[in-house]
């Protein structure tokens, strides 16, 4: 299985920075020591033409010139650096080349990504660009009058399913009012963001929720997903933060409930032959390790399904 890897862009960031910068390194290592079969290559930087197909031109100059106000800076939560804006291009980069790889082969990933709080005009909450959205955009583009179902004049149909816990706004905003993309949000009802937009569907988490209760919400949620929508594309943000030792989640998930998760998930779309691409999103654990042990573990279960695919042949509804 392939995945694709934009750490080595991230850059220095200030002593004490709540971001997890270097989660990036520690995970390649142990990807490199127990997951010797993934292949990892590095992140294609995204053009501006497809940035553009979501991103408003004037905030993407701004942020590549560096000309962004300090106030839209600070609700980004990084301080200007051409090393943020490299890493923001291969993150997009990277969630496109992946899905791109998954529409062919079933499973793909990006080793980071998931940057669901950025909208078409601005960043906020760690995330610079909207890498799903954009990825979401371009695959429509190129497979325009060629979906599965032969008719003309629609657009690829795609579903978010995003299991950060905290709730994809940006992604939503994006998306309100388009039919042919279907935003299923789980999430803490009493974290960032403070202001949620309305996806297509959110399950609201109270604080504590361990991992039976979660299941529940869970199957409860993918059973809606499946009366009302047919995808033929999934994007699948598997953040680590609903685990129980993270400083910013508020849920009590084990790591056995976090693979039941990401299994769940891949087993919905491999019941039903849909192409899956995944980004790990957010964690924030108490320790570095705790956080890149989850990721460990969805790559591990990914590679499982990705096996799966391979040997039962594909057979993919693709475009």
């Amino acid at each position: 299985m392939k995945a694709f890897y934009s750490g080595h862009f991230t850059g220095a960031l200030p002593a004490g920075h709540r971001f997890p910068s270097e989660k990036y390194a520690l995970l390649r290592g142990l990807i490199e020591q127990h997951l010797p079969g993934l292949q990892i290559e590095p992140a294609p930087r995204v053009d501006l033409e497809t940035l553009q197909r979501v991103h408003d031109a004037g905030y993407v100059k701004a942020l590549m010139e560096g000309s962004l106000p300090s106030s839209a800076m600070r609700e980004i939560g990084f301080p200007w650096s051409q090393a943020v804006v490299e890493r923001s291009l291969r993150s997009v980069g990277a969630t496109l080349a992946a899905t791109r790889v998954a529409l062919q082969e079933g499973v793909c990933g990006n080793l980071a990504g998931g940057t669901h709080h950025a909208n078409a005009h601005k960043g906020s909450g760690f995330c610079v660009f909207n890498d799903a959205a954009v990825s979401i955009r371009q695959m429509q583009k190129e497979f325009a009058g060629q979906t599965a179902s032969g008719r003309q004049g629609r657009h690829l149909q795609v579903a978010v399913i995003d299991l950060d816990v905290h709730q994809g706004n940006g992604t939503a905003e994006i998306f309100q009012g388009d039919h042919s993309v279907f935003t299923l949000s789980v999430h803490g009802a009493k974290n960032f963001p403070f202001r949620k937009v309305a996806s297509t569907l959110d399950v609201d988490l109270p604080d504590g929720c361990g991992d039976v209760d979660y299941a529940g919400a869970l199957e409860g949620a993918l059973f809606e997903l499946d009366h009302r929508f047919n995808p033929e594309l999934v994007l699948y943000l598997a953040g680590a933060d609903p685990h129980e030792e993270d400083r910013l989640g508020r849920l009590k998930l084990t790591y056995d409930g976090l693979v039941a998760r990401d299994r769940r998930v891949f087993d919905w779309c491999f019941e039903r032959r849909i192409p899956l691409a995944f980004m790990m999103a957010g964690g924030y654990g108490r320790t570095l390790q705790s956080t890149v042990q989850v990721q460990l573990n969805t790559l591990r279960v990914a590679q499982d399904y990705w096996q799966r695919w391979q040997n039962r042949g594909l057979h993919l509804q693709t475009p």
